[in-house]
């Protein structure tokens, strides 16, 4: 059986932590070497780093940090943010990142993709998709939520499945950080279009959220932000929550 995940979902800018609302207001919520060692702690089965400056925007800033962060954790650690070309991957994994996320990039150069999986394994990288809904649609975006992108949602998917992309990761504009539970039918619908895992975010406000997403849509894993931000909630009390509706966890 595949066992399901946790994964924190850390939002950098500048140099501190941050949680948004609807990919525009954000609260500051910490520093990110302390809060990997924080999560470490709590036994997290993978970390993700996100920059989401919109100016400015430079892998540097990340490639300094994972080090820092390497110090304190030693959980699998996923980044992203202004990753443009495959040195800019290779770079962040020579520091130490175990594994790339690609937004903006995966619709103008698909074939990054191809090039970091070649390199280093279809494990290493990650396909973020933004997505709002309109009307019965769903409208996709680059940049950190500033860009409408013309591909319908199952041909981005499929593109990047065929580019060599080892995971989805979804996150609902709408459901950012307003703790009222993940976009269900969004990603039921991922779900019938990828053959590679798919970590759900957007919405953790509670364990009853995450049961619900793990179970009625059966992604791999889900992300969470405002859950461990903004409650006494941690990984370990999630999954044993969890492990009582028959969902399986890494042990540790």
């Amino acid at each position: 059986m595949l066992k399901k995940r946790i994964i924190p979902l850390m939002l950098l800018l500048d140099d501190r932590l941050v949680k948004t609302t609807q990919f525009d207001t954000w609260r500051d919520v910490g520093d990110p070497v302390k809060s990997a060692s924080v999560y470490n702690s709590q036994y997290t089965d993978e970390l993700v780093l996100l920059n989401i400056a919109r100016e400015n925007r430079s892998v540097e800033q990340l490639a300094t940090l994972i080090p820092e962060i390497a110090k304190v954790s030693f959980m699998p650690l996923a980044v992203g943010g202004g990753i443009n070309s495959f040195d800019d991957a290779a770079y962040l994994i020579n520091q130490g990142a175990d594994k790339i996320i690609v937004n903006s990039a995966a619709y103008s150069t698909p074939e990054l993709i191809t090039q970091i999986a070649n390199k280093f394994g279809s494990q290493a990288v990650i396909t973020s998709i933004d997505v709002k809904q309109q009307g019965n649609e769903h409208t996709l975006y680059s940049h950190c939520g500033q860009e409408a992108e013309s591909i319908r949602l199952s041909e981005h998917i499929n593109r990047c499945q065929q580019a060599g992309t080892g995971e989805f990761m979804i996150q609902s504009i709408e459901h950012d950080g307003m703790m009222a539970g993940f976009n269900i039918p969004l990603l039921t619908q991922v779900m019938a279009l990828s053959k590679v895992p798919v970590i759900g975010c957007s919405g953790s406000g509670d364990y009853q959220h995450l049961k619900q997403a793990f179970v009625e849509t059966n992604v791999s894993a889900l992300g969470c932000g405002s859950l461990f931000n903004f409650s006494d909630s941690n990984p370990i009390r999630a999954k044993n929550y969890l492990t009582n509706y028959n969902l399986a966890f890494k042990q540790v």
